[in-house]
């Protein structure tokens, strides 16, 4: 059960850290690039509002987010892992009680991203958190991915590609 806890516990962590280099463009990357040298006088575009300190508070808040909460979602999945193994009678609603839980635990996450990303001042941001915060709340909702996982191997197969698909909208927000 506890590998089951560290592997979505690191996993999201790696993928939080692997998200940096595909941080969107923003107005400081966009400075640092050679400019073209115009043929005519460009026309004045307003500059893009620089929203990177209210970036980084958001992303503070969700780098708290991931840890403890997909820490409670894996020891929610390492139970469900042990009661089925087990194939007992009684391990079958007491798999079912964690399987549950496991949903419980990507609903809170749900919450707890769009919570964090509501705020948020850079629209990209806020819709990118409310995208995110879907993706949890309907695998909380479908519990197909869960219902497929019987065994470690399952979970270790599946969770980095899992993981991924349910971070991607926000991750490339906090470096």
């Amino acid at each position: 059960m506890r590998p089951a806890i560290l592997a979505v516990t690191a996993g999201s962590v790696l993928l939080m850290a692997t998200a940096c280099g595909s941080e969107p463009r923003t107005v400081e990357t966009a400075a640092s690039a050679p400019a073209p040298v115009p043929s005519a006088p460009a026309a004045t575009t307003p500059a893009r509002p620089d929203y990177s300190a209210d970036t980084a508070k958001v992303c503070v808040r969700l780098k708290k987010i991931f840890p403890a909460e997909l820490d409670g979602f894996g020891t929610a999945m390492g139970k469900m892992i042990a009661y089925k193994e087990n194939k007992q009678t009684a391990a079958t609603a007491e798999a079912e009680a964690a399987a549950k839980a496991a949903a419980a635990e990507l609903k809170a996450i749900g919450t707890q991203i769009r919570r964090a990303t509501t705020a948020a001042r850079n629209p990209e941001l806020k819709q990118a958190g409310a995208t995110s915060a879907a993706k949890f709340e309907r695998s909380a909702r479908d519990r197909r991915y869960i219902n497929r996982i019987r065994t470690k191997q399952d979970l270790d197969r599946t969770l980095e590609a899992q993981l991924e698909e349910w971070l991607t909208p926000v991750a490339g927000y906090c470096p």
